[in-house]
């Protein structure tokens, strides 16, 4: 049983106007052992050796379940602050729950500020705002790593909820999965972050301020989810791609992939191979010999984000809607449907994949994905950084 006592809203955020919503926070009952994290920005080498030593050492004990108990309610109460902290637009109250006089302590509060401004931003650009963000933590490994130093790897789903500016009745959601590991030191009679990484869904989101476009708030708002059928192939891949994307709505497939399939994320990310999977398992698309997946083991056009989209075009099982910069393109974008793909490009090379599986109140494009975890989130959310293209793929079911 949690004690009431333990989830606090920071004072900070009480007395703020716009936190306007409860959280609710939920407690899973299982979780696989994580074996990969990925992370934001590069990292000093000692500081990731540290950490690769510390996951595999947590991986190899066994389950301390007073331990996990003890801080399932400590963690539990970050994510609640974190979540207030966005709603409020405001990373000041965060400040208590780190460790601001270390260096790595002082860099994990930077990020979240830095965060919670980009969320701000989005929502400016979007004509939108937060009305609800929820958090489903599950604490998986928990190891004193020395005297009043404890060494946490946790999962969180979070909901976010969001509406128009025009439409502040009508509710949109999305989810975002995430994977932590966190260093807590003992201050007091609290726990403070000193250290904290994690699989992080905003890695390429962080410089929205260099979006100049002024009539995208205009024409979005402007804009009505258009009326569209789904065919059955359609409905069987997005019901596939929101049941295997690692934070189903489904307990029993939350922080859950297909076990059917190998997990590629070690290897560099499993992005395109879901989405192959989303396309064969749910579209009803056949293999061949260019695209194909068995024994554990993919071709290039199955499992690697730019050979995956050369061969949905080049095959002739997709084609272009368009491709570019997000403000020579978000008009487009209006054009995406369920069951297409949006790919997105870095320094010349699509590295990243994502199925399109609803359209919000503004017909706006929602995806579902992995590394990291995504549940019809906007497509654009986590990609907003200047040097990103986005190709936008009908996919012919």
């Amino acid at each position: 049983m949690i004690k009431k006592s333990i989830f606090n809203i920071h004072p900070h955020y009480i007395s703020l106007k716009n936190n306007l919503c409860k959280i609710f926070i939920i407690t899973m009952l299982s979780i696989n052992n994580i074996i990969f994290i990925s992370f934001a920005e590069e990292l000093p080498k000692n500081e990731v050796e540290t950490m690769k030593s510390d996951i595999l050492y947590l991986n190899s004990l066994d389950e301390n379940e007073e331990l996990k108990s003890k801080f399932q309610p400590i963690i539990e109460n970050i994510f609640l602050n974190r979540n207030t902290a966005i709603l409020a637009k405001d990373s000041e109250g965060l400040k208590e729950f780190y460790d601001l006089n270390k260096k790595v302590g002082l860099w994990a509060y930077e990020n979240e500020a830095k965060k919670i401004q980009y969320f701000s931003n989005w929502c400016d650009k979007q004509g939108a705002n937060f009305t609800k963000i929820n958090s489903i933590i599950k604490v998986s490994k928990v190891n004193e790593k020395e005297k009043d130093v404890y060494t946490v790897i946790c999962y969180a789903c979070t909901k976010f909820t969001y509406a128009y500016e025009d439409e502040p009745t009508v509710e949109n959601t999305f989810k975002l999965g995430t994977c932590h590991y966190i260093n807590l030191k003992k201050d007091s009679d609290k726990y403070v972050i000193s250290k904290e990484w994690y699989t992080d869904p905003l890695a390429d989101s962080l410089e929205l301020e260099n979006i100049k476009c002024d009539e995208i708030k205009e024409t979005i708002l402007a804009h009505k989810c258009p009326e569209y059928n789904i065919d059955e192939r359609t409905q069987k891949a997005i019901d596939y791609a929101h049941t295997y994307c690692g934070i189903s709505e489904e307990e029993g497939h939350l922080f859950k992939y297909n076990k059917d399939y190998k997990n590629f994320n070690p290897d560099g990310g499993d992005c395109a191979n879901f989405a192959s999977q989303i396309l064969y398992e749910g579209g009803g698309f056949k293999k061949n010999d260019i695209w194909n997946y068995r024994g554990k083991s993919a071709t290039k056009a199955w499992v690697n984000a730019q050979g995956f989209k050369n061969y949905l075009v080049n095959s002739g099982r997709a084609s272009y809607i368009s491709k570019g910069s997000y403000c020579n393109t978000y008009k487009d974008s209006f054009q995406l449907r369920p069951g297409d793909i949006v790919a997105y490009e870095k320094k010349g090379r699509i590295t990243h994949v994502s199925t399109v599986t609803g359209l919000d109140s503004k017909g706006y494009p929602l995806v579902t994905c992995h590394n990291t975890d995504r549940m019809l989130v906007p497509y654009d959310l986590g990609w907003s950084n200047s040097n990103i293209k986005f190709h936008f793929i009908d996919v012919h079911y």
